[in-house]
């Protein structure tokens, strides 16, 4: 089995076709198709399902991109390497929203200083778009918050952290301790995305209590929920970091649901096939 064969496989699971897949790398599409079948007949396995003209990829499959994308992006990489061996090498770094608006930039700095030549590309998103980023090899390490999804990532816990309720000002829970959850079911929820990791904590803990809380709002944009809570349009609830600021200018408002407490924890991420450079495991250690 060659390098080749891999090529072939992970981009027809990118393109999601052999006719697109062929276009691609610029192969016949027969050959496309030989180069699976070659593959299926070598490990004895079924990678796809071909139902109504459309590839599917089976469990088998699933398992063995995740092998064959690090294969081919770990050749990729010694292939840059060693062609600008003189030329500063590249980490790729990708981060929640919350860690790369308060504690990336100093992880950075840090490791700049470690490693002068290195250049530092980052992405920021919500941690569930990080963790598919380390999955397909887009980013060789993620920042996350919340929990990890997939047995295809290692994870390093390096903090910990807290969501908080937060209100208007003259809202009547504004300061209060002791707010009961059923409280809640009235109130116009303004909420982060989908896919968040505090958005994820605050739905698995209102379902855990029976609630279900369809927001009045959602935003990728944190200032934007700010602003709609500091003007009395609905409650939200946010990382601490994010709405330290506010909460010291007392433009918003804390209070707590009685017996309920938002904690999650940080971590770093890799895929566990990824072959990390010493100074991949340098700004892990950073973090850590």
């Amino acid at each position: 089995m060659t390098l080749k064969h891999l090529k072939i496989f992970v981009a027809v699971c990118e393109t999601g076709s052999v006719t697109a897949a062929g276009k691609k790398l610029f192969i016949a599409q027969p050959s496309v198709s030989l180069a699976v079948s070659e593959l299926e007949n070598y490990y004895g396995v079924k990678l796809f399902d071909r139902i109504a003209k459309r590839l599917h990829l089976t469990e088998a499959g699933k398992n063995f991109l995740q092998y064959a994308t690090h294969i081919v992006g770990l050749f990729e990489d010694m292939e840059r390497e060693i062609k600008n061996f003189d030329a500063k090498g590249i980490i790729r770094v990708g981060s929640s929203i919350t860690i790369g608006n308060y504690l990336l930039p100093d992880y950075v700095i840090r490791f700049k200083e470690l490693h002068p030549q290195m250049d530092v590309r980052v992405t920021i998103d919500n941690s569930e778009k990080i963790q598919e980023y380390v999955l397909s090899n887009k980013i060789d390490i993620g920042l996350i918050e919340g929990a990890v999804h997939s047995p295809y990532i290692i994870k390093h816990k390096f903090r910990d952290d807290e969501l908080v309720m937060i209100c208007g000002n003259e809202h009547p829970f504004a300061g209060k301790s002791n707010i009961d959850i059923s409280m809640l079911k009235d109130e116009p929820f303004i909420l982060r995305e989908e896919g968040s990791a505090g958005r994820e904590i605050f739905d698995s803990i209102m379902t855990m209590y029976g609630m279900e809380i369809t927001p009045a709002w959602e935003s990728t944009s944190t200032q934007a929920i700010v602003r709609a809570v500091r003007a009395n349009l609905g409650i939200s609830v946010l990382p601490y970091l994010l709405v330290k600021d506010s909460l010291d200018r007392k433009e918003i408002s804390r209070f707590q649901v009685s017996g309920i407490s938002f904690r999650r924890s940080f971590s770093v991420i890799h895929h566990k096939n990824k072959f990390l450079t010493d100074s991949a495991k340098d700004f892990i250690s950073l973090c850590k």
